[in-house]
């Protein structure tokens, strides 16, 4: 289990996101791109005429990765991103982590396609209080998160609310819209929600996780750092 989503219990596999993720391709090409960048800058490696002009070894690795991620990835009929690459059932589950390849500073992605994905994500897996990790119509779905450490941990991510990638869909929002107004001024409405996440709980502080059907009451670590921060990253965009 190489992702965040690494629940294993004995030789259970309750998200066996073997083969190419969606959010650690969307990683790998930001990777490429600030490469080339520091290449370019340093001035370190020589250029290499292309049909787009000169690009350096990074340049041209992320141009494959990025025609390679829009063969592989895409799904026309769904709007939408395959969670992973892997030749099974799991490809076509909506999951929150193909928000990442939208939010990042460099995505393989259309405009037209990285509004299609927002917008499934909010559609489908969107909640005030986090993003449901897995959709609630697949079968797959588990709508609570309770029970003995086994019930949990097979809930642990089919569904289960988390609020960390709540910063990637704000950002990604705002990206898609430009930034504008309207769209400030959503993000800003919809961060207030989060006022009673504050008051519930550890005081202060925003939790890990809620349940997947109806996300009310806080669950698992009260006080998570990534769900603090991936919040205080938007509050800062919207400043």
């Amino acid at each position: 289990q190489v992702t965040w989503m690494d629940v294993r219990v004995g030789e259970i596999l309750p998200t066996p996101r073997h083969g190419k993720p969606v959010e650690v391709n969307a990683y790998w090409y930001n990777a490429l791109k600030i490469m080339e960048e520091f290449a370019s800058l340093v001035g370190e490696m020589e250029n290499v005429s292309c049909k787009d002009g000169t690009r350096n070894h990074y340049g041209l690795l992320a141009e494959e990765v990025k025609q390679s991620f829009q063969e592989k990835f895409w799904l026309e009929e769904s709007r939408c991103l395959k969670d992973v690459v892997s030749g099974t059932k799991a490809d076509n589950q909506i999951r929150c982590n193909q928000i990442w390849a939208v939010s990042m500073s460099y995505s393989m992605l259309t405009m037209e396609q990285a509004r299609a994905v927002t917008d499934t994500v909010y559609e489908k897996l969107y909640t005030p209080y986090g993003l449901r990790t897995l959709a609630c119509e697949d079968g797959q779905f588990k709508p609570h998160y309770g029970g003995c450490q086994l019930e949990r941990d097979l809930a642990y991510h089919q569904g289960t609310v988390w609020v960390f990638p709540l910063g990637a869909y704000y950002l990604a929002y705002l990206k898609v819209h430009g930034y504008d107004e309207e769209s400030r001024r959503t993000v800003e409405r919809q961060l207030r929600m989060l006022e009673g996440a504050l008051r519930e709980g550890c005081a202060g502080q925003l939790p890990e996780i809620y349940d997947g059907l109806r996300p009310v009451s806080s669950k698992g670590c009260f006080a998570q750092a990534w769900s603090v921060g991936e919040i205080l990253r938007v509050l800062e965009a919207l400043e």
